[in-house]
């Protein structure tokens, strides 16, 4: 009779449902994460304009920087890198996305954020659906690391990755179903 979910690629998908929907977000479990890590000038990218307000979020929680990629598709599944918006040379910039697939799009934002300077570059992305060539794509890449939630079972080439990290939500939807049953407040979770 209600729906606890997390980061839907579109938000706009809560109103297809007929009962109540709870949409979490992972950005206190990967932004408790990042706290733990060594970052040099952090800064927070987008890797397309889509994903500017989630980017935004990090960069304003973490007292960072923000850039965004201008990415123009030639295809389905087919990303081709533009332009970079913002300063990132020196930097270690933090790529923010709601989902890998095949990693295309996260490997070219990757090679861009490296030619415009970028000391390292790492990645968030909640859901890692790693279809295709994406374990390849990540092995092969100038990306450190891959910092991915639990929100999907890798596959054993996945978990064998050693550039992917996986932190896990779990606690996180504790809380919500918890907050739930006592009819407490599950937005306050992201205030």
């Amino acid at each position: 009779n209600r729906i606890i979910t997390m980061e839907l690629h579109a938000g706009q998908i809560q109103g297809f449902f007929n009962g109540p929907v709870d949409h979490l977000y992972c950005s206190p479990v990967m932004s408790k994460h990042l706290h733990t890590l060594e970052l040099t000038r952090p800064v927070f990218v987008s890797p397309d304009a889509g994903g500017v307000e989630r980017a935004r979020a990090y960069a304003k929680k973490l007292n960072a920087s923000l850039a965004i990629i201008d990415k123009r598709r030639a295809g389905p599944n087919v990303a081709e890198v533009m332009n970079l918006v913002g300063d990132v040379e020196g930097c270690d910039a933090i790529i923010i996305d709601d989902l890998i697939d095949t990693g295309g799009t996260l490997v070219q934002a990757a090679e861009t954020l490296k030619a415009f300077g970028a000391r390292r570059v790492l990645t968030l992305a909640t859901h890692p659906v790693l279809s295709g060539p994406a374990i390849s794509r990540i092995t092969e890449s100038c990306i450190e690391d891959v910092i991915v939630s639990d929100t999907i079972p890798l596959t054993s080439s996945g978990r064998a990755c050693p550039k992917i990290r996986i932190i896990s939500v779990s606690e996180l939807f504790g809380e919500a179903i918890k907050r739930v049953h006592a009819q407490d407040s599950v937005s306050s979770l992201f205030e």
